[in-house]
């Protein structure tokens, strides 16, 4: 697959005339299909310290059929990555820490999985901490036991870095049939996400890509497999959100992987561009926009 930022100036679908500011009144039927399983996650969060340096931490909770836990890799520099099993079968270990140097700093990470509580996917929903101190600053809080870890491990610790997350990626595969939750800020609540695509009868059967949030309708693409990539701008939580597809490896490539990519971008009212790539590297870290993707592979 092509990169997905650069297929859209290509490919552009018209779906609705309507605003989008407005949903449907349909509501998003449920499918009889069984739901995808969702495999992996990867969150990438920035951090800046107090002396204005910053740096990209990347979370990725995974689940396979033998191991299940928490990978943390700082920049773009796979030799600082720290691996932790949370599958107290395989690995006892739950609670711990760990200390490393990277890029003239260094890093402190402490993580308690001993309560922790899932349930389909890889990501704990609670029961669970791990934060980061770098170079003596509170630089990244994962899990709902923080202030219980604070209490115990940050006596000494009183600089709070800021720290934000920039880009949230899902990893799913089985049926074409997706569901998940979302917040695209700070200040938002969390929202239902469904996706599915369906085969619609029109004298001859051509598959329908369906997005809906919070159970109303948001988007409905008819004969997929000509509209395979596209856009759409929806309204939510008082932000313009970017929604783009690109299923064109589930139709003319399924012996590579048969991925989709779906991605909800957030944008302020006056930036009309769909992708801005530079956003990473502006000044204003305040700026930075939220991007949510879903990577969907298509095995039954």
């Amino acid at each position: 697959m092509r990169d997905f930022a650069s297929c859209f100036s290509e490919y552009t679908v018209q779906v609705s005339e309507t605003s989008c500011s407005s949903y449907s009144n349909n509501s998003c039927m449920t499918p009889s299909l069984i739901p995808s399983i969702q495999n992996a996650v990867t969150c990438l969060y920035r951090t800046v310290l107090s002396t204005q340096k910053q740096f990209f931490i990347s979370v990725t909770w995974y689940k396979n059929n033998i191991s299940q836990g928490l990978n943390i890799t700082f920049g773009n520099d796979p030799s600082t990555a720290i691996k932790l099993n949370s599958n107290s079968r395989l690995f006892r270990k739950l609670k711990g820490s760990k200390s490393l140097e990277f890029d003239n700093s260094k890093i402190d990470v402490f993580w308690d999985f001993s309560r922790a509580r899932y349930h389909t996917g890889p990501e704990p929903v609670n029961g669970y901490y791990a934060f980061l101190i770098v170079d003596s600053e509170l630089s990244l809080i994962l899990g709902d036991m923080v202030e219980e870890a604070s209490i115990q491990k940050l006596k000494t610790c009183t600089q709070m870095a800021k720290f934000s997350l920039v880009s949230r990626q899902e990893h799913f595969s089985g049926s074409t049939v997706y569901s998940t939750k979302a917040k695209f800020c700070k200040q938002g609540a969390d929202h239902d996400i469904s996706i599915h695509c369906s085969e619609e009868n029109e004298g001859v059967k051509h598959p329908v890509l369906s997005v809906c949030i919070d159970k109303k309708m948001v988007i409905r693409v008819k004969r997929l497999q000509w509209n395979f990539r596209g856009n759409q701008t929806i309204f939510l939580d008082g932000l313009l959100i970017d929604l783009l597809w690109d299923v064109h490896d589930w139709f003319y490539n399924p012996a590579a992987s048969g991925y989709a990519v779906f991605m909800f971008r957030t944008r302020s009212g006056t930036d009309s561009r769909l992708w801005l790539e530079e956003k990473l590297e502006q000044k204003d870290h305040e700026k930075v926009e939220f991007s949510f993707m879903i990577y969907a592979c298509k095995s039954v």
